[in-house]
């Protein structure tokens, strides 16, 4: 296994995932509270709520490219009407000085619209004259609840010529994310990897999440993973907070790693910055 032939942490692994992060804002009303505990140079990803829809990941991408953060909107296909709100979206992205997008396939149950796939989307948005520096797309290093994994790979297949990167759900185990990078590399997918961890989580503040959002988006990506119960046990082993070591210190090592071409982390903070920060800044100066 991919963690058994090197050593268990890489210091300078650690700083070049941890200064170079981004981090994942949900556009909730602590959207404009929690961006300012943000460095001022942070890339900032948007998601899509599924009860805002993707006008508010919109106007806050414009608001936080305005403030001077660089932007990655989460346009995600299943809340997409048609083309020609795919275009008006792409335009005021462009207008905002937007150069990175993710494209999600989105958790919504019916497509608003035409879009029933992020490759639905992307082979759409290759026809207009609307064009982005960069496009990430989803890995699933635990595969998805819903989608098999040989539908996954070739999704996946189809959607890497439109992209320029991967960024992968949430996943607690490092061995499994690197095990799934070998594989997708086997598969000739060289696209680089954007590695989806979790930030700093206190059991309270997730439980308030997850009945903010429905039941929604947090506990969809911790079902997608370790499960609840899996995921509560470490939160009281580790008396009530969640800390992503073990898993920056299982990837660190193969950070300058051309197989891997791990390109960095992507911290889903579930608008819980402070904790998140105060965490990354304990780990570069130390």
């Amino acid at each position: 296994m991919a963690l058994g032939t090197r050593a268990v942490s890489d210091s300078q692994g650690v700083q070049t995932l941890l200064t170079g992060a981004r981090f994942e804002l949900m556009p909730f009303e602590s959207f404009d509270e929690e961006i300012t505990h943000l460095p001022d140079n942070a890339t900032i990803a948007i998601t899509t709520s599924p009860q805002l829809g993707i006008e508010r990941t919109v106007e806050k991408t414009e608001e936080a490219a305005e403030m001077g953060y660089d932007v990655v909107p989460h346009i995600a296909a299943r809340y997409v009407e048609d083309r020609e709100q795919l275009e008006a979206i792409a335009e005021r992205l462009k207008q905002a000085g937007i150069t990175d997008i993710f494209v999600p396939g989105g958790d919504r149950e019916e497509p608003a619209g035409e879009f029933e796939s992020a490759h639905d989307l992307l082979t759409v948005l290759a026809e207009t004259e609307y064009s982005f520096e960069e496009v990430g797309i989803t890995g699933y290093p635990e595969g998805h609840d819903f989608i098999d994994d040989e539908t996954l790979a070739e999704s996946m297949a189809q959607k890497a010529p439109y992209a320029t990167y991967i960024v992968t759900q949430l996943c607690y185990d490092p061995e499994t994310v690197l095990e799934w990078v070998e594989d997708i590399r086997a598969r000739g997918i060289a696209l680089p990897v954007e590695i989806g961890i979790p930030g700093v989580m206190n059991y309270q503040r997730l439980m308030q999440i997850s009945q903010k959002v429905g039941v929604g988006d947090s506990i969809k990506f911790l079902r997608k993973t370790t499960g609840i119960l899996g995921f509560v046990k470490q939160l009281v082993g580790s008396r009530g907070t969640y800390e992503p070591d073990d898993l920056i210190d299982g990837l660190a090592p193969y950070v300058d790693d051309d197989e891997y071409n791990i390109r960095g982390v992507h911290i889903y903070t579930f608008n819980q910055t402070p904790d998140t920060e105060k965490w990354r800044h304990k780990r570069l100066e130390s």
